[in-house]
């Protein structure tokens, strides 16, 4: 990693300890919380592959086409547990706004693969498609969230939690059910901070790709 390709690398770093972080509260975490961890893992891990610079990989023009495709179903499948509640309505304007910048990718001219990362970071031309207006509504969106899940992680912004017992419902942290911890599992694992540091990480990910557009 040496040169302009270094912010790409960090962000592929970012997003793809956040989606193994995700991962991780899939397997200790049950119920309603283990589907949106899932969720939130595909979302970093699609978002680490997205951000790979050019330097080391240039992605085919059909990629963008199948990044559209499985963000797309993610955005389906957020839109049909929204009743269930939690951060499912959040989940589904990430993942539409991951639909948008792939679709921009794929526009005839529009740029090249690097556009996704901070500045073209790996080297190619910054991404030039996207709808102004589009574009604000989701940075705005973003730099929102990004302060109010900021200020919730602040020491004080959340109510500590009741000490946790194996077996018994913690909070998610996202508003929706509290989660049933895995019997064994680390009670460090289900805290709802992780949850919010997963989903800050990938907020800011998806602000550094829409600065590009």
């Amino acid at each position: 990693m040496h040169g302009p390709a270094l912010p790409g690398w960090l962000m592929v770093a970012l997003c793809a300890v956040t989606g193994a972080a995700c991962l991780l509260r899939v397997r200790v975490c049950s119920g309603e919380e283990r589907r949106t961890a899932g969720g939130e893992a595909l979302m970093g891990f699609g978002m680490a592959s997205m951000a790979l610079p050019t330097a080391a990989l240039s992605p085919p023009e059909w990629s963008w086409a199948v990044y559209a495709a499985v963000f797309g179903a993610a955005a389906l499948h957020g839109l049909a547990a929204v009743r269930r509640g939690g951060c499912h309505l959040h989940h589904v304007v990430g993942s539409l706004a991951m639909v948008y910048m792939a679709v921009a990718m794929a526009v005839p001219g529009a740029g090249a693969h690097a556009g996704h990362t901070a500045g073209g970071a790996g080297g190619g031309p910054v991404l030039t498609g996207g709808t102004p207006v589009l574009t604000g509504g989701l940075l705005l969106y973003f730099t929102v969230y990004v302060l109010h899940t900021g200020a919730r992680l602040v020491p004080g912004g959340m109510s500590a939690p009741a000490p946790a017992t194996v077996g018994a419902p913690t909070p998610s942290g996202g508003g929706g059910p509290a989660p049933l911890a895995v019997v064994g599992a680390p009670a460090w694992a289900t805290r709802p901070e992780l949850a919010l540091a997963c989903r800050l990480s990938m907020a800011l990910a998806t602000l550094a790709m829409l600065v590009t557009l």
